[in-house]
């Protein structure tokens, strides 16, 4: 950091609290950090989906079963990689926990690929095992044959609960529902079947370091081929104990509080909350499919979370719901917002409905993913809060030459928890990751006088018209704010005039909306040249499973 920006920083994180490091030698592998949850919170609900709840002995048993069956009759060896494909499920936890156990490496599998998509990662990341959700086999039957998968282990949305309960749920779901298209993958086998040839053979302790691989965590799929980020060990844990320090100042008592969780644990974001559950004793309600509105709405009155985890689609889409607003949030303390910017309209509108302000943090997949946060006793809307703990921030011009306060140039950041690479990229490795360690994450930021951080926009969406820099963020923060505007997204087209042109796509709840009054309302907040030239209404915007905006797909 420049000395202007690590005084203000640290200033700010003392004024608030928050320690400056964490200790990183706390455990030597995520696998240590969860086996000590297992151990004091036996009794407690670790996870719940569709309407089953495995406590944390539960959580223990299976997953040592799971990891049993792939050290014996799987026949892996340590550091192998295994592909799980499934949506939030009390299954993904036993699986990916023990294939943690077991030593191999987890690579988290979007249930939504197309077979292109799916066939690229198998491949790439050179997957032995395969588990995946019965509702999305279909895809993987087909590029099987066309990947080195040696073995694939089926499993049903209610495997894992008491029969006649499991074989009720199962056949309703495929035979009533038909939410189960047909395939066939020979000799795949079922998830029950392999853990009970787990259980008859225990599996054997694996001496983990902070550097080995853990996970494969793919990225970049909407911007060309998608890259493995290889995230160690002693990333995940960094991460975990980085915002169990920041978390801190939210004052919530962990163990036995419900965490809502509807966002894919197969992201990030999800699955390191996850991993903090574990750590503070916590119940993670898993949400299988968040489009599902009412079924989010449901387990906010089943379980009336402690915290939740949103992002800005999902407050929007929440808080224009009926039902939902009808809700007791009495027990609602903290509300975390990642994935995406959050607006000032949607964050305002959150809290007028629930009382819960939002905590807007920042991360990336190459990052494990936080590197800062609003914390409970200073939130800021509109900035990405302070960095967690062990985190360096350096904002840099185009020369890589690093800037002071109030200036906006290239976040970049060092610390525990920055990946180790691209998984067979070292090129693509290098163009990110200097030879100091310094990560650079293709945002534009800024580090306010206080300490905080605010990002400007995304280095590659930024429009450049006459030669002024446009954030596509800024725009989008305006237009939401009017009445008949459900959501947003602005984007650059190519202009003979000016270089570039705004394009705004709009989402409007009142069809009398028209172009003339999204620009009169944008010109009273906006100077001219930030103005869209053309506005597109649209039923939807594009999205990638976890929320978030595809700008990439409407500017094609």
């Amino acid at each position: 950091m420049t000395d202007t920006v690590s005084t203000a920083i640290t200033a700010q994180l003392e004024k608030l609290g928050i320690p400056a490091r964490i200790d990183t030698d706390s455990y030597p592998s995520i696998v240590a950090l969860f086996e000590e949850a297992f151990a004091t919170y036996r009794l407690e609900a670790a996870c719940t989906s569709v309407g089953h709840t495995l406590s944390y002995a539960e959580l223990d048993r299976l997953s040592a079963h799971f990891a049993g069956w792939l050290q014996h009759d799987a026949g892996l060896e340590r550091g192998d990689r295994v592909a799980i494909q499934m949506p939030n499920l009390i299954q993904y936890l036993v699986v990916c926990l023990g294939a943690l156990r077991a030593g191999m490496v987890v690579v988290n599998t979007n249930p939504l690929y197309t077979e292109r998509e799916l066939e690229h990662q198998l491949t790439d990341a050179g997957v032995r095992v395969m588990v995946v959700q019965a509702n999305v086999a279909q895809t993987a039957a087909a590029v099987l044959p066309r990947t080195g998968v040696e073995k694939v282990v089926v499993t049903e949305i209610a495997d894992l609960h008491p029969q006649p309960k499991r074989m009720l749920i199962n056949f309703l779901v495929k035979y009533v529902k038909k939410m189960v298209p047909p395939f066939h993958i020979p000799g795949a086998l079922k998830l029950n079947n392999v853990l009970k040839a787990g259980a008859a053979t225990p599996y054997q302790a694996v001496t983990l370091a902070r550097t080995d691989m853990a996970m494969l965590q793919y990225t970049g799929g909407t911007t060309g081929v998608a890259k493995g980020a290889m995230l160690t060990h002693g990333n995940l844990v960094a991460n975990v104990l980085q915002s169990d320090a920041f978390f801190a100042t939210h004052n919530m008592e962990g163990r036995g509080q419900t965490i809502l969780q509807p966002l894919p644990v197969y992201h990030i974001y999800a699955f390191t909350a996850s991993m903090y559950a574990l750590r503070i004793g916590a119940h993670t309600a898993f949400v299988p499919n968040p489009r599902d509105l009412p079924s989010v709405v449901k387990a906010f009155a089943d379980f009336r979370p402690a915290l939740f985890c949103g992002l800005n689609t999902l407050f929007v889409a929440l808080c224009n719901n009926e039902a939902f607003r009808a809700l007791d949030f009495s027990n609602l303390q903290v509300t975390l917002s990642g994935g995406m910017a959050l607006t000032h309209d949607a964050a305002n509108r959150w809290t007028e409905v629930t009382g819960c302000i939002v905590s807007e943090g920042y991360g990336l997949t190459e990052t494990s993913p936080t590197v800062s946060g609003n914390p409970g006793n200073g939130v800021q809307i509109g900035t990405i809060g302070v960095p967690v703990p062990s985190t360096e921030i350096q904002i840099r011009d185009d020369d890589g030459n690093p800037l002071g306060l109030d200036e906006p140039g290239e976040l970049c950041v060092r610390g525990p928890q920055v990946m180790a690479g691209y998984w067979q990229r070292p090129e693509a490795t290098a163009e990110v990751i200097d030879g100091d360690g310094w990560f650079a994450t293709g945002d534009i930021a800024l580090v306010q006088p206080d300490g905080y951080l605010r990002i400007v926009d995304r280095k590659k969406d930024m429009i450049v018209v006459s030669g002024f820099n446009v954030y596509p963020n800024e725009l989008e923060d305006v237009l939401v704010a009017h009445p008949d505007v459900v959501e947003c997204a602005a984007v650059g087209i190519p202009s003979e005039s000016t270089g570039e042109a705004i394009r705004m796509f709009v989402v409007r709840s009142n069809p009398a909306l028209t172009e003339d009054a999204v620009r009169d309302f944008m010109r009273e907040g906006l100077t001219g040249y930030k103005v869209p030239k053309s506005v597109v209404f649209k039923d939807e915007l594009p999205k990638t499973a976890v929320g978030k905006i595809l700008r990439r797909e409407l500017r094609d």
